[in-house]
């Protein structure tokens, strides 16, 4: 069950994909926006390529818990993804998934201009492996088969 992750900007899209077994995630690529339809094809590429099941598209949900523009944009896109790819797509609360990547890449100490380059993969890593804790703790929490 490998599972693809996609942190959405303006500019660029941060790619993640877990292992075959949906454990772990790994940062893919970032891909520079080139209109709608050409992301979504190049994003249908990369699901033929990894045999992708299932996507996961970080929402920028506001700090208040409300939604703006930028989510609407999200939610979007991932129903085009849908259409396109015939796939479940999952949204993903992504509150602070940047400032967490930017700050785990300060800490390792890469250049400004170094860090502008892979933020957001690294973003669609932190979204893809709080996706992939998710549904661990959740088939964690279900009943085993005979249970009463």
């Amino acid at each position: 069950m490998r599972i693809l992750a996609l942190d959405l900007g303006s500019k660029r899209i941060g790619i993640a994909v877990s292992d075959a077994l949906g454990l772990t995630a790994s940062g893919l690529k970032v891909l520079e926006s080139r209109g709608r339809e050409r992301d979504l094809q190049a994003i249908r590429e990369l699901v033929d390529e990894y045999e992708v099941d299932e996507i996961v598209v970080g929402l920028p949900v506001n700090m208040n818990g409300t939604e703006g523009p930028l989510a609407e944009k999200a939610r979007e896109f991932g129903r085009l993804l849908e259409i396109t790819t015939k796939l479940p797509i999952h949204l993903w609360d992504e509150r602070l998934s940047t400032t967490a990547a930017t700050r785990v890449l300060v800490e390792a100490d890469l250049s400004r201009k170094k860090r502008k380059g892979v933020v957001d993969k690294v973003a669609a890593v932190i979204i893809l492996s709080g996706y992939l804790q998710y549904r661990s703790m959740r088939a964690d929490k279900a009943p085993t088969e005979g249970a009463r």
